[in-house]
């Protein structure tokens, strides 16, 4: 997975939101998520719309910096 991409789901009450590594499509390799970040990506989908906005993805801020 090229994981200088990650999926970020903005929170529609708070000032913090959730990302997650995932490929150019969105794409997250949830094998390669600990536990814990499976469980906040598969809720943060889960609750889109209702706590969530609809997620984006975007460059990582670590690939931005080694560009």
């Amino acid at each position: 997975m090229n994981s200088n991409y990650e999926i970020r789901f903005n929170s529609l009450f708070r000032g913090h939101g959730l990302c997650f590594p995932c490929d150019e499509k969105g794409q997250v390799e949830l094998d390669a998520l600990s536990d814990r970040a499976r469980e906040n990506y598969l809720y943060a989908r889960a609750v889109v719309g209702v706590e969530f906005a609809y997620p984006t993805v975007c460059r990582s801020a670590a690939a931005a910096v080694g560009h």
